[in-house]
C-alpha cells in the first residue's frame, strides 16, 4: 500500500493564520480505475474554508479538472469520504466525486471525451488543497499541498497481447497467473478503432478479455470492405484454442452498435457457445438476414438535431418493429443475458428494446435468462466506476456533435452499480469461482 502525504510550502502565513503545516495525503495512491480511495487534509486551521481541487492531463492534451468546498473541522481536518462537499463540480458527501465529476477544463473545445489509450501507463490525478472556496484561477494559484494519484486499469502482472492472426484487430489481457481463465469478448460501439481500458481492467479482476476492433481493422483498411460476421466467430475461436483459457467459460460484452453484433451472434452463431452475454445500451433491431454490412443501415431521416446542433440518434430504431425479420430473435437464446440501459440515453433507445427483448423471452418461455439493470438518468455512455460523464461528444468518425444525455451524478452512480452487478453476473454464470483471482491486492 502506497500513501502520498505532501506538505504546503514553507510560506509566511497570511494574518494570524497558520497555514504552513497543511498535510494531503490520498490513500491508497495507487490503484485500479474502479477502486475507492480516501482523500485526507490535515493540519488546516480549524473551521476554515478550502478547496480541494483534481487536475489531469490527458494523453491527447487536454486538461480535466474537478474541485469540491469544504469547511475544515475542530481539529482542521477535511476527510472527502466522510465530510459534506458545499459546491463546486459535485456536492455532497461523495468519496470520489473529484474523478467522475471532472471536466474538460474551461476554454477547452466542446465535445471531449476522456478515454485512456495506454493502459500500461497509469492515469495520473495531481490532488492539491487551497485555501479558501476558489472555483476558476487554480493554475495561478500556489496549493497549500498537493499529492499526485495513480489510477491504472492495468494492474501488475496483467499480460497485455496483440492478437493479428486470421486477420484479426485485437488484444488479449491475460490475469496474472497460469490459468486458465474464464475469457469474455469486448466489443465497443460505432467509434471504431482498438479500445482497451475496458478488457484490461476485467484482466485486473481475473477475467481473460479479447478486446476488438471490427469497423476499423487492419483488414479492412487494406481491403476497403467491411468485415463479416465470421470475423468475430474467428475471434472466438481463438480464445477457445488458447491454453491459458477455459474454452467452455467465454463470454461476451457488447456496448453500443457492439450490443447490436452481440446479440446477433448469440442467438444465431453456430459456432459460439456463449456462458453468457452482457449489453449496454444497444438494441436487437437489425435485418437479421443481412451480414454485418447491413446492420449499418439505418434511417438517417430519423436522426434528430436539437437547439445545440447536437444530433440525435435515439429514434433511428424507434418504434420498435414487430417484424421478425428485422430484429433478433432473442427467443432463441439459450444463456443469460443482462441488460445494462440508460433512461436518459439519447444515442439509442435502449430501454425500449430492453422491454420488447423482455416481452419476446417471455413469450418464448426463455425470460428466466434475462436480467435487466435499468437507470432512469443514466446516458449511454455508461463505463467502469468513477470515468467522467459526457453528455456529448464530437463523434470521432462522422464529426458531428452526438447527444448521448445523462445526469451526471446519476449516471456516476448507475456505472458504479452496474460495474459491480456485471462482475458479479459473469462471475456467477462462469461458476468455478476458483479460477477467478482478482489482482487488486497487487497494487496496495
Amino acid at each position: 500500500m502506497y500513501i502520498v502525504q505532501c506538505t504546503g510550502p514553507k510560506t509566511e502565513p497570511c494574518g494570524t493564520t497558520n497555514l504552513t503545516s497543511v498535510k494531503l495525503s490520498v490513500n491508497p495512491s495507487r490503484g485500479l480505475m474502479d477502486e475507492k480511495f480516501v482523500i485526507l487534509v490535515q493540519n488546516a486551521p480549524p473551521d476554515s474554508e478550502l478547496t480541494v481541487y483534481a487536475l489531469h492531463q490527458c494523453e491527447d492534451g487536454h486538461g480535466w479538472d474537478a474541485f469540491a468546498h469544504y469547511i475544515s473541522d475542530a481539529t482542521g481536518r477535511v476527510n472527502v469520504s466522510e465530510d459534506c462537499s458545499l459546491g463546486g463540480t459535485y456536492s455532497g458527501i461523495e468519496p470520489m466525486g473529484l474523478l467522475w465529476s471532472l471536466r474538460p477544463v474551461p476554454g477547452s473545445q466542446p465535445g471531449l471525451r476522456l478515454r485512456k489509450k495506454n493502459v500500461q501507463e497509469p492515469m495520473l490525478v495531481t490532488v492539491s488543497v487551497y485555501e479558501g472556496h476558489r472555483k476558476e484561477g487554480f493554475a495561478e494559484l500556489v496549493p497549500l499541498a498537493s499529492a499526485l494519484v495513480e489510477r491504472w486499469y492495468m494492474s501488475p502482472g496483467v499480460r497485455r497481447i496483440p492478437v493479428t492472426k486470421n486477420g484479426l484487430t485485437a488484444t488479449l489481457f491475460l490475469p496474472p497467473g497460469p490459468g486458465p481463465f474464464p475469457a469474455i469478448m469486448d466489443l465497443w460501439g460505432g467509434g471504431g478503432q482498438l479500445v482497451e481500458y475496458r478488457a484490461a481492467l476485467l484482466a485486473s479482476h481475473g477475467i481473460a478479455a479479447l478486446t476488438i476492433d471490427y469497423l476499423t481493422p487492419m483488414i479492412t483498411k487494406e481491403t476497403g470492405e467491411m468485415v463479416n460476421l465470421q470475423y468475430f466467430e474467428t475471434a472466438y475461436e481463438s480464445l477457445q484454442e488458447h491454453p491459458q483459457i477455459l474454452g467452455s467459460r467465454i463470454a461476451m460484452l457488447g456496448f453500443s452498435l457492439g450490443t447490436t453484433v452481440t446479440l446477433r451472434m448469440a442467438a444465431y452463431s453456430e459456432v459460439m457457445k456463449l456462458r453468457c452475454v452482457v449489453c449496454i445500451s444497444g438494441s436487437h433491431v437489425q435485418p437479421v438476414d443481412k451480414d454485418f454490412e447491413g446492420i449499418l443501415n439505418l434511417n438517417a431521416a430519423k436522426i434528430r438535431i436539437n437547439e445545440e446542433n447536437q444530433e440525435i440518434y435515439r429514434d433511428l430504431v424507434l418504434p420498435i418493429t414487430s417484424d421478425p425479420s428485422k430484429k433478433v430473435d432473442v427467443g432463441r437464446l439459450q444463456c443469460p443475458l443482462l441488460l445494462i440501459v440508460g433512461g436518459d440515453d439519447m444515442s439509442w433507445a435502449a430501454q425500449e428494446a430492453a422491454n420488447d427483448m423482455k416481452e419476446m423471452m417471455e413469450r418464448a418461455g426463455n425470460s428466466h435468462l434475462l436480467t435487466i439493470l435499468s437507470y432512469p438518468e443514466a446516458g449511454h455512455l455508461i463505463e467502469p466506476p468513477y470515468t467522467p460523464h459526457t453528455r456529448a461528444i464530437l463523434f470521432p468518425l462522422c464529426e458531428v456533435m452526438v447527444l448521448w444525455g445523462g445526469e451526471t451524478l446519476a449516471h456516476s452512480r448507475a456505472q458504479e452499480d452496474s460495474w459491480k452487478k456485471m462482475l458479479l453476473f459473469l462471475r456467477s454464470n462462469y461458476r468455478d469461482l476458483s479460477c477467478l483471482c482478482s489482482a487488486d491486492d497487487s497494487l496496495k
